[in-house]
């Protein structure tokens, strides 16, 4: 009966993915425009600080690349992009792989905070086309020596203590957080200003405090990113 029970489940899961695929269920932007399968994936309302931040944001099913990107933002004052590889043709799988980093920044005249929403299209597939021989050879091509580990963590309670590491095979080269909530609407200036986060290293590892007054509520989470050196 259990097993009837787990297959169950499996085909009723699986049929949720292939009406999401189908529809475009959730969309919230134009990240699936002009995909004919498309699975959206939206993410949380992020806080941008003066000096800018950057959100990572994957898509939730191994073996999906990202095909459609998209953002909203609170005031016209934040401008977002996203980082691609190199790589041709430019595509899903070659310019773009299973997760995106958004970098959102802001222009002058700023005030004191702002958020931005990232949002995700993606398809199922393998990888983008191959790369043609051409005469001459560069010296070295780049073979993303760099990759990120990503902790997202709800807030509870007033302090809290987040790790991202980077695995014995590599070193850590640099880190970023960034705050982070999970409804509907940008946050408040009030619940903006509710989260702070004091960011230190310790061998491979991003130590993260966080503390956070009542006002943040309960939709708060933070990110904490390890940006990681492959160790040659």
């Amino acid at each position: 009966m259990t097993g009837r029970r787990s297959l169950a489940l499996a085909v009723v899961l699986a049929a949720a993915v292939v009406a999401a695929l189908s529809t475009g269920a959730a969309r919230a932007a134009d990240e699936c425009k002009g995909l004919r399968v498309c699975l959206p994936v939206a993410g949380p309302w992020v806080v941008v600080p003066a000096g800018g931040t950057d959100y990572e944001l994957a898509c939730p099913v191994q073996g999906y690349v990202v095909a459609g990107t998209d953002a909203r933002v609170a005031t016209a004052d934040v401008d977002v992009w996203f980082r691609g590889e190199t790589g041709s043709p430019v595509g899903p799988g070659v310019t773009t792989r299973r997760s995106v980093v958004f970098h959102a920044a802001r222009v002058p005249p700023r005030t004191a905070t702002s958020s931005f929403r990232p949002f995700l299209g993606c398809i199922p597939t393998s990888g983008g086309g191959g790369r043609a021989l051409t005469a001459y050879k560069a010296s070295i091509k780049p073979s993303q020596a760099l990759f990120s580990v990503v902790v997202n963590s709800p807030i509870r309670g007033a302090v809290k203590t987040v790790r991202a590491s980077c695995p014995a095979s590599a070193q850590l080269l640099g880190s970023s957080s960034a705050i982070a909530f999970r409804q509907a609407a940008s946050p408040s200036a009030l619940q903006r200003g509710a989260v702070q986060v004091r960011r230190s290293t310790a061998g491979r590892a991003v130590i993260a405090r966080v503390t956070a007054t009542a006002a943040a509520g309960i939709h708060a989470e933070v990110q904490v990113r390890a940006v990681c050196a492959r160790v040659r």
